[in-house]
């Protein structure tokens, strides 16, 4: 943490971070001067006493703005605790007293001065030099402030005392705030400063600016003098004047609205941010008393009932999130370079849309809303109990006035999941003349409000249920991202469902981040309250999960549905255009040609050899039409072709990728059926060295010969039959069929076996027979039940194919074949496949096709290790995967695409039992995998149809026929 000692810093700007800017240097305007620290890497040290708990009951100093607890003050608690341990629990109760001395200039001797917390945790007094301010702040979240004009001595050393309470004197404050599902905390973690104005100044300003361009402006004045007039100059976003208004305002007006009109206004949208300035000036005929400037933008928000939420006249649709305010090792006292990291994020994963949970951000989060474009569900707080309406109406007051004018709010939340106090409902439109809607996030049926409903965690059926009825449906909570559960698991047909129902307005998974805390009191253990706080997409320190990279896709507002590329490709790709108001013709779209790397190069990646253009098409927002390019000549010698696209900011949106023949390229290059003369000779002289006896690994001397048959050998035994060529020997049961010895004479015997055996369905083996064929030997072996046969061949070369057909009737979690192999054995793997990281059934979207390796981790989900990416799962596509071990590497090479590779020992969501079942064995070829479902807190739903079509299980339509190829060895 960047500390700045010093008792204050002195800032001449109007606030920025508030939304305020300086309208010019020649004007009268908002003097700013900083107590604390302006954020969590860059605080103020002030004298502190803490009452209870750690490092009590003397007098140190502490870091402001800070969480108490994260200074190694006090005690931690989590706001569930209630819940965990009973009746008998009681929260910790300690109080923090801050004392700072501070001085302001002489100048300031004639100005109003006010004291400004942006945010403190919870009853807050302050006192100026011995004197209250005002009286005690009640609420954790909200800017309060006082005037303190008359307390000061202005070119002297002034003191501040602050006395915190964590807990509230106010039971509902508690009951809002603290016994709620997050970490809960003491101190002043937000900003506190001074504010300097003249005698008459303008207070605040609150902005109604519709998308027919009618601009109004309420404005709260302090004047004493006669003949003063306001005025307000509108600015475009390159400092042209568009519009402007003027009032006289008397000494008696508390009260004045400015109005006027903007012809065809640029609008604010998330896909079109755009934002105008009001420059606000209290004049005395041409000199200028006091000026202010606001950000703002044009749009207006109106719900239909039974239609949808409209966006300036257009339906909408939210791709939204929840985000808690949270650091790992500073709690909720955060800073802006978070704030935007988090928004890029959201953008990153294609979405449009947060809901601050459970209670307003940070000035400078709903600042980068605005200006790269999100829309914003702004709540009060209250978990699932609300405030009283004496507090509550204060606090909706203190949120709406400090947020108004942010164009990216498109509604406020009066709290969550029976959070609500009704009796605010109409407070909000008091403070906002845009007078946005309100709504009830709420977890049970019943409470919609302003005819949208809002239930969460609905089934798929249900919500179709709830979208058939006639309200507007859009859960504030969906698909909780517990585990490797939830999230883009069933995203798909959820979204799909939403974005083709009228009376969808979308929806808001839950949540962005695990809430793991840095405890300063275990070591730096980072805690995440074990089942209650992971429940993010991304880790603590924002670690990205699977489910974002499935997310890109299926948010993505370019759809392409083509999932092959067609044998004669004639260069047209049907996509649809999700944007609200983006015409393709404002993006950009490139086709790339690559080659990927072999298991035998260092690296993994892929070469792109050739690239170009592709012109924009003409598809307005919401319609369909197709992209149209020519490749060359020769494409398909290539092995594979990428489609990127761009949106008109530049950002990439997504990028969609196809093997132009399959995985014939594939089998063709690397599985070498018989060896040249060159690579014969080679393998003779190794062979002719033999082996020296090692005394730490299990391996024997051997003495060399040059002997080396080429054709296939074949020994049978009395269970066995082994097939040996190029020194590579497999040894199979006669018995089940399995392999039971693998042999190398260039290295050691590896320990993959066990196998193959079906994951599902019965099977006996019945008979064995083996014959001789040009270039290699066949085994064949024939089953009754579900495996119809197996057909090995091994080739001269020493590759091993492994041909079989099998059905299974029925609902199957997984189909396919499984080995054997000690995962404390495996060292990396490296493999041609779709996408980096691990699939499930309802979660296989986000995949580019590339090489990728990966070192091995025991990385699972819900085990307080967030180093991603996980080694262990399913793979889509999977082409060729080469397994690095201890005993040396083999390769296995799939003829068929859609082959799933399974890897080793997993899971998804973690309990008493795991979900879902694994198969048997420890490395899998697999034709069908499982969906996972979901989990909250301690509650498993692991019935994954209720997540849609993609949560039902596997059922095989018709047999499957697949070619494996193996080489137990070293490639060349």
């Amino acid at each position: 943490m960047k500390q700045f000692k010093m008792k204050s810093i002195w800032i001449l700007v109007a606030l920025l971070l508030l939304n305020f800017t300086t309208a010019t240097s020649s004007e009268i305007s908002k003097d700013v001067q900083y107590l604390s620290g302006t954020d969590n890497e860059n605080t103020v040290s002030w004298d502190f006493y803490c009452t209870a708990g750690r490092k009590s009951g003397y007098w140190t100093s502490i870091e402001v703005p800070s969480h108490w607890e994260q200074q190694g003050f006090g005690e931690y608690d989590y706001g569930r605790d209630y819940r965990t341990y009973g009746k008998k629990f009681k929260f910790a109760d300690e109080t923090g007293i801050y004392k700072h001395q501070f001085s302001v200039p002489e100048n300031w001797d004639e100005k109003k001065i006010f004291i400004v917390f942006e945010g403190s945790m919870t009853d807050t007094e302050v006192k100026i030099n011995g004197q209250l301010a005002g009286p005690i702040h009640q609420g954790s979240f909200y800017r309060f402030r006082y005037d303190i004009s008359d307390k000061l001595k202005a070119g002297e050393e002034n003191e501040l005392e602050v006395t915190v309470h964590k807990m509230s004197a106010n039971h509902s404050v508690n009951r809002a705030e603290r016994f709620a599902d997050y970490w809960i905390f003491g101190g002043i973690y937000r900003p506190v400063y001074l504010e300097a104005v003249p005698d008459e100044f303008i207070d605040r300003v609150a902005i109604a600016a519709d998308a027919d361009g009618q601009f109004s402006m309420d404005v709260f004045p302090e004047v004493q003098s006669a003949g003063l007039t306001i005025s307000a100059e509108i600015i475009d976003a390159i400092g042209r004047v568009v519009a402007t208004t003027e009032s006289p305002v008397l000494p008696s007006d508390s009260l004045l609205t400015l109005s006027t009109r903007v012809d065809n206004p640029n609008l604010w949208t998330s896909e079109t941010p755009n934002r105008y300035t009001a420059r606000v000036s209290l004049k005395d005929g041409e000199t200028t008393k006091y000026a202010s400037s606001e950000k703002f933008g044009f749009r207006t928000i109106e719900i239909r009932e039974g239609d949808g939420v409209f966006v300036n006249g257009t339906k909408v649709k939210f791709k939204g999130i929840n985000r808690h305010v949270f650091w790992p090792e500073t709690g909720r006292c955060v800073n802006a370079t978070i704030d935007l990291n988090d928004v890029q994020l959201m953008k990153e994963m294609n979405m449009n849309a947060v809901r601050c949970a459970h209670y307003p951000p940070d000035q400078s989060f709903l600042n980068y809303c605005d200006s790269l474009g999100l829309y914003v569900l702004d709540e009060l707080a209250g978990w699932q109990n609300s405030y009283d309406t004496e507090v509550g109406s204060k606090l909706v007051r203190e949120m709406v006035i400090r947020d108004v004018n942010h164009p990216s709010i498109v509604f406020w939340s009066n709290g969550n999941e029976g959070g609500t106090n009704k009796d605010l409902d109409d407070d909000y439109a008091i403070y906002d003349p845009s007078n946005r809607p309100v709504i009830h996030a709420h977890h049970k049926p019943g409470n919609d409000y302003n005819g949208i409903d809002c239930n969460h965690y609905e089934k798929y059926n249900s919500s179709k249920s709830i979208l058939d009825a006639g309200l507007i449906y859009m859960p504030t909570e969906f698909l909780h991202g517990q585990d490797d559960g939830g999230m883009a698991a069933g995203l798909a047909d959820f979204w799909e469902l939403f974005w083709n129902s009228k009376r969808s307005a979308g929806g808001f998974l839950w949540v962005l981040a695990d809430e793991g805390l840095v405890r300063t009191d275990y070591d730096g253990f980072i805690d995440a309250n074990r089942v209650n706080a992971p429940d993010g997409v991304v880790g603590p320190h924002r670690e990205k999960e699977p489910s974002v990279y499935a997310m890109r896709e299926i948010f993505s507002p370019i759809k392409i549905e083509m999932e092959k590329l067609p044998e004669a490709f004639n260069g047209q790709i049907p996509v649809e255009n999700r944007y609200h108001f983006t015409n393709l013709n404002e993006c950009r779209f490139v086709w790339q040609l690559v080659n990927f790397a072999n298991p035998t190069d260092r690296g993994a990646g892929h070469e792109v050899v050739q690239a170009g253009m592709i012109t924009s098409p003409d598809v307005a927002a919401t319609e369909k039409g197709e992209l149209a390019f020519e490749l060359p000549k020769e494409y398909q010698q290539y092995d594979a072709l990428y489609v990127k696209a761009f949106d008109r900011q530049g950002k990439e949106v997504f990028w969609w990728s196809w093997k132009i023949d399959g995985n014939t390229n594939t089998v063709l290059e690397l599985v070498e059926k018989e060896l040249s003369l060159n690579e014969k000779e080679h393998l003779k002289k190794l062979k002719a060295q033999g082996i020296e006896e090692d005394n730490i690994l299990p391996i024997k001397e051997q003495k060399g010969n040059d002997e080396l048959s080429a054709k296939v050998e074949v020994t049978e035994a009395d269970s066995t039959i082994t097939m040996k060529a190029s020194g590579i020997s497999v040894t199979f049961s006669t018995k089940d069929g399995t392999i039971v010895d693998l042999g190398n004479d260039f290295g050691l015997s590896l320990p993959f076996g066990n196998g193959p055996v079906m994951v599902s369905g019965e099977s006996e083996l019945i008979s064995v027979n083996h014959r001789s064929v040009e270039g290699g030997h066949v085994l064949e072996m024939i089953y009754t039940g579900d495996l119809k046969n197996i057909i090995w061949t091994m080739y001269d070369s020493g590759w091993l194919q492994m041909d079989y057909e099998y059905h299974v009737d029925g609902k199957q979690l997984f189909t396919g074949v499984s080995f054997d192999f000690p995962e404390s054995d495996i060292i990396s793997t490296k493999w041609l496949g779709d996408g980096s990281r691990h699939v499930w059934k309802n979660r296989l979207q986000g995949g580019i096709i590339d090489v990728y390796q990966r070192m091995y981790n025991n990385v699972l989900p819900g085990d307080n290790n967030w180093q991603y990416p996980q080694f262990k799962g399913y793979y889509a596509d999977v082409s060729w995967m080469e397994f690095n071990t201890v005993y040396g590497k083999f390769t296995v090479v799939a003829q068929e695409d859609d082959l799933f590779v399974r890897l080793f020992d997993f899971y998804g969501i973690s309990g008493p039992t795991n979900y879902p079942k694994l198969p048997v064995g420890n490395i899998s070829f697999l034709d069908g995998i499982p969906p996972v479902g979901t989990k909250l807190a301690m509650g498993i739903s692991n019935d994954t149809w209720n997540l849609g079509p993609a949560g039902e299980l596997n059922v095989m339509e018709k047999p499957a026929k697949r070619t494996l190829y193996f080489y137990f060895g070293l490639l060349n």
